[in-house]
């Protein structure tokens, strides 16, 4: 593990302005982030994430609060309304009142509920997003999206809602699974083809150093999708500026049409990046048959994709399921279906109502 270091400090001027902290050995600035007043503390933690909880724990004991453990399911099963219903009922015995906070600490799917639970409980209160998983740190964590699932799709109810703070703890990664790691790597690779082509070019020289916990490359591809994610936030927090063909926040979605129904169709155990994975593909190459983007910038989506271990197909049998899916994205608006796509590297463009031959000739790219 590199030496730690002061954090990189990175700012989400959203409604509320916050920092994202990024670095090496960071528990102990939790407390630091809480406003004055604030008497207990929830942590909400998936079970993997105990002995980190009991860190925390210890941390804001000794900074004079009064902290209780909640813990929730791991991964998407956490992001549920009974879970949701449970956390509300822990914090209405324990008297918890707004000036009180809650913590999330795990993967994107513990932060997406933390963020929903305090977000709701009496109509908001301060929270805390600890990411433990890449995914978490350069995605679910840092743009103040909430939200839990339903039977009919991922996130589907939720609410914009800032944290007061969010630590990046990178040493958290060394326990990551690779397997997460690269799923995570997904959404580094995504913020490369829609804003910062950099990330690119460092993972296209140098794929074995993206996938390593400790290296220097994988700090640097956090702090700039992290940069990438800040700067689309705060100049479109709540998803209002994409009109027509313009794109505003619904630029960090890039991939995600497609994924997300790929994700419902496996019951979620594709990964969330596997499945953006291979939504990107698709994106790329429904834009190069609308005439929108060059040969080279579609193929390169997968030859780096593939080169850091992502998967790059689906089966091919899939197509009907999956449009009838995506008929259900929060992009879509009535009952026109809309995809983020590339017009060149780091230029986007909404593709509105496109034909269902289009749609199933880009299809192709990724029929396994």
């Amino acid at each position: 593990m590199p030496p730690s270091t002061e954090p990189t400090r990175i700012a989400v001027e959203a409604e509320r302005p916050y920092q994202v902290f990024l670095g090496y050995d960071l528990l102990a600035e939790v407390p630091g982030l809480l406003r004055p007043g604030v008497q207990r503390v929830a942590l909400l933690h998936p079970p993997t994430m105990i002995k980190t909880a009991e860190r925390l724990v210890h941390l804001l004991s000794t900074a004079g609060l009064e902290p209780m453990r909640i813990d929730v399911p791991d991964a998407e099963a956490a992001k549920s309304v009974a879970v949701a219903e449970r956390c509300w009922s822990i914090l209405g015995n324990a008297g918890f009142t707004r000036s009180d906070a809650v913590v999330g600490l795990g993967g994107g799917a513990t932060t997406d509920l933390a963020g929903f639970v305090a977000a709701t409980w009496l109509r908001g209160v301060q929270l805390v997003m600890v990411p433990t998983t890449l995914l978490g740190m350069v995605d679910a964590a840092v743009g103040g999206k909430t939200g839990i699932n339903t039977a009919e799709g991922k996130n589907l109810v939720g609410c914009f809602y800032e944290p007061v703070g969010v630590i990046c703890d990178l040493a958290a990664l060394g326990t990551l699974p690779t397997a997460d790691l690269v799923a995570g790597l997904a959404e580094v690779i995504k913020c490369g083809f829609i804003a910062d082509p950099e990330i690119l070019t460092m993972i296209e020289s140098d794929p074995a150093a993206a996938v390593r916990s400790d290296s220097i490359m994988l700090r640097e591809l956090v702090e700039r999708a992290v940069s990438v994610k800040a700067r689309v936030v705060t100049a479109d927090f709540r998803e209002a500026t994409s009109t027509g063909s313009a794109v505003g926040r619904e630029l960090l979605n890039y991939g995600h049409t497609l994924g997300h129904a790929i994700e419902r169709r496996e019951h979620f155990a594709w990964r969330h990046g596997e499945a953006v994975s291979v939504g990107m593909i698709f994106a790329a190459e429904l834009a190069r048959l609308a005439g929108r983007l060059d040969q080279q910038t579609a193929t390169r989506h997968r030859e780096v994709l593939s080169r850091v271990g992502l998967p790059t197909s689906y089966p091919a049998d899939a197509f009907d399921d999956l449009l009838h899916t995506m008929a259900l994205d929060k992009k879509t608006r009535g009952s026109v279906l809309r995809f983020v796509i590339l017009n060149g590297l780091a230029s986007a463009e909404i593709l509105a109502a496109p034909e269902k031959d289009l749609l199933r000739a880009a299809y192709a790219a990724v029929a396994a």
